[in-house]
């Protein structure tokens, strides 16, 4: 099975003030669900913060 991406449960405790800003999201059609949101953000801050690493060595 070529392209699929295999995606692993993790835990976390998030501020119940995000979660609702999470939700404020959803409700809003921007995202799915929750789950969504977070992967979104976390790719993001990956994509941001390693390339700030990558150039930091150059």
């Amino acid at each position: 099975m070529e392209g699929v991406k295999k995606i692993k449960l993790v835990t976390c405790h998030i501020p119940e003030q995000y979660i609702k800003g999470m939700e404020e999201l959803v409700n809003a059609n921007y995202y799915p669900n929750r789950s969504e949101v977070i992967r979104v953000a976390v790719r993001d801050l990956l994509k941001t913060e390693l390339k700030v690493l990558i150039n930091k060595d150059d």
